[in-house]
């Protein structure tokens, strides 16, 4: 089957040349952020607006149980571990310079050994730190150490083991960076949650720090990373408690791990009880070549879907240098057509390639979205995947995790259903990843490629009934039913659960605006939207909804008063202005950004230093752009843009309301909901 099909006929004109465009080579800017006298916040710093523990205020910390929050921060001539409790904001903290070279290693002792303690990567490093500190290392000791982690990527555990030292194991401690989702800086993470202040560390590593600027590397310490890690801490509270909760239930610390370190921490623990074996990590070496097993109830009725499980089942899955496993060539460039819809496969999963498309509901019509529950952890359960190195009682141990949350979601008992999701969803995350004893790269590829062709089968059955699919994602498809039709369609729906043994669940729409498969806006019945990828704005009710704000680890916010703005037109045509200029909440109007090698915002003045993590809105008294340090070049989109690393007590005069009314009606456009694009009808490209 050739891969460049265009509906019934191959596509055989030669692809177009892009016109390169002309490159205007730029300087970088001035780098006067490095000059002697560069010293930010040092009024602040000076005055050190926060309050202190007293001796009798923290010996009351202590009685009450508060924990602390630490951070470290090293220098040539400057060692400093500072403390924040949760519930008061007051800070402690023990420093040593070249004035005063001894570290009160007492001081630190008793703080780690009578509160918990939280930190951000704090076992790798922090800890690591504190722990030399405390072996009577000097203030240069510790600075090499910090560089040999941080420049060289020597392990912690490695430099205290060299130093006869160990971080204590009954230590209170819980690090968030693996409980935090996916992977992003201290400094992006607290942008995400809307920190009030943003700093990057404000002078080089190396420096020999004078006093002004031992003060402002306090001030810094205290007012940004503390701050950012205690809004961490307080956004991941959920999964904070239940954490707490499953370190009861199974006697391990699972208290600073991931979801898929507790899910291989659990299931090992309870194969090892089951077994009484020990079981050492698989070697699957590069070059290891599997091939797709199909299950006996995958079976398709066109010649078209035959041939695709034919070429999936003949395909090569090799295992790569990184331990991962790509999609194969074959397959890659893959397209076919089921009913109006193009479809491609992906090693992730699978993806219609709808683009600006519009689809309604109306009185003849009914529009729905058939998501399968539980889809990857009931695939390993129907089609028997389990490691082979663990054996079958994998899916003993796996299988009964999944029974007993169902349970609890049926009792509605939330806090066991949650805990126990960590496991089922985890265990997936570790099947992928090299260096774990649950490492299955072979499993892996046949829950993604198997959840794709499962989901072929339902769409070629409804496709063959007359039923239209308009999307299809990794879970689930949406259906156009014709409602006098709606019993059959349903009807199909169990044929093929019974096939296969997966269950569905069913939401439905007024309307679906896609600007692609992953990125749309569904409006409901009850006027509420669900909003998938670009359009994803768990912003918009900052209330402690627990979905909410775990979700906002996941992406940083880019001008959600243009999502907000989207969601009000397409469900009760309010005109995009009235919504925006209706917000007094500048975190809405808020771009956050990483900017590799640092941000600089060219003033006529003077050249701003912004950091690697920068934060702005969008501004009609902001002439210029925000350029890269390295290079001079404009960071995407910055024209106009006014930094606010610190989030203004006021809300600004110089919105450029302008810029967002004509960002919301491009977004509209990209998801077919308007005819024009204002970007483009600047650029002279209106639509007929």
């Amino acid at each position: 089957m050739r891969n460049d099909i265009d509906g019934l006929f191959w596509n055989d004109e030669p692809a177009k040349k892009r016109e390169k465009k002309e490159v205007i080579k730029r300087e970088p800017p001035e780098r006067t952020w490095e000059a002697a006298d560069y010293l930010p916040y040092l009024d602040e710093a000076r005055a050190f607006p926060v309050p202190k523990f007293t001796e009798q205020s923290l010996w009351e910390a202590y009685q009450r149980g508060d924990s602390l929050i630490l951070d470290v921060e090293t220098y040539p001539n400057y060692f400093l571990a500072a403390f924040t409790s949760t519930v008061t904001g007051e800070v402690i903290y023990v420093e040593a310079d070249d004035e005063s070279p001894k570290i009160d290693g007492s001081k630190l002792e008793w703080l780690l050994s009578n509160f918990q303690t939280i930190g951000f990567n704090s076992n790798a490093f922090d800890l690591v730190m504190i722990v030399l500190a405390l072996g009577g290392r000097s203030i240069e000791y510790i600075k090499d150490a910090a560089d040999a982690i941080i420049q060289r990527g020597e392990y912690g555990r490695d430099i205290l083991k060299a130093n006869k030292l160990q971080i204590p194991r009954e230590l209170n401690h819980i690090d968030l960076i693996e409980i935090c989702p996916l992977s992003a800086s201290l400094k992006i993470y607290g942008a995400r949650l809307h920190t009030p202040r943003m700093q990057e560390l404000p002078f080089k590593p190396n420096t020999w720090l004078s006093r002004d600027q031992k003060d402002i590397v306090r001030w810094y310490c205290v007012g940004a990373d503390l701050v950012s890690t205690g809004f961490v801490w307080a956004a991941l509270a959920e999964q904070r408690a239940l954490r707490d909760k499953m370190t009861l239930r199974y006697g391990v610390d699972l208290r600073s791990k991931s979801d898929a370190q507790i899910a291989e921490a659990v299931i090992m623990q309870s194969l090892r009880k089951i077994s009484g074996r020990k079981f050492s990590r698989p070697e699957i070496p590069p070059g290891t070549v599997f091939k797709y097993n199909a299950p006996a109830f995958l079976k398709f009725q066109t010649p078209l879907m035959q041939n695709v499980l034919e070429m999936v089942k003949a395909a090569n899955f090799v295992v790569n240098d990184s331990g991962t496993i790509r999609l194969p060539e074959n397959l890659a460039g893959l397209k076919f057509q089921l009913g109006n819809s193009i479809y491609r496969i992906g090693i992730g999963g699978l993806h219609s390639t709808e683009e600006r498309q519009v689809a309604k509901a109306d009185e003849r019509y009914k529009l729905k979205d058939v998501d399968v529950a539980s889809y990857y952890p009931k695939i390993i359960l129907n089609t028997r995947l389990f490691p082979k190195h663990l054996g079958i009682d994998f899916l003993f141990v796996y299988g009964g995790i999944v029974d007993e949350r169902l349970e609890a979601k049926a009792k509605k008992d939330k806090a066991t259903a949650e805990s126990l999701k960590i496991l089922v969803n985890g265990t997936f995350g570790k099947l992928l990843q090299p260096g774990s004893f649950i490492y299955a790269p072979d499993l892996g590829f046949h829950v993604t490629i198997g959840g794709q062709l499962f989901l072929f089968m339902l769409i070629e059955m409804l496709e063959l009934a007359g039923f239209e699919v308009v999307s299809g994602n990794t879970d689930g498809i949406v259906i156009r039913v014709d409602r006098t039709r709606e019993k059959e369609c349903d009807a199909i729906i169990k044929q093929w659960e019974a096939a296969t043994g997966f269950e569905t669940e069913e939401t439905e729409y007024l309307a679906l605006y896609s600007r692609d498969v992953n990125n749309y806006i569904a409006v409901k019945p009850d006027g509420k939207t669900k909003n998938k990828g670009y359009f994803n704005n768990p912003w918009a009710d900052m209330k402690e909804d627990a979905k909410a704000a775990i979700m906002r680890f996941h992406k940083n916010p880019v001008n959600t008063i243009c999502i907000e703005a989207c969601a009000e037109f397409l469900v009760k045509g309010i005109p995009p202005i009235d919504t925006i200029r209706a917000s007094r909440d500048i975190t809405k109007f808020a771009t956050v950004r990483n900017v590799t090698g640092g941000g600089v915002k060219i003033w006529d003045d003077r050249n701003e230093y912004l950091g690697k993590s920068v934060r702005w809105y969008y501004s009609n008294q902001a002439p210029g752009e925000i350029v890269y340090a390295r290079s001079g070049n404009k960071v995407p989109k910055s024209e106009g843009a006014k930094p606010i690393l610190n989030l203004p007590k006021e809300f600004p005069e110089d919105i450029d309301y302008v810029w967002y009314e004509k960002e919301t009606y491009s977004m509209l456009y990209s998801l077919g909901a308007v005819e024009n694009d204002p970007h483009a009808m600047e650029a002279g490209e209106v639509s007929e």
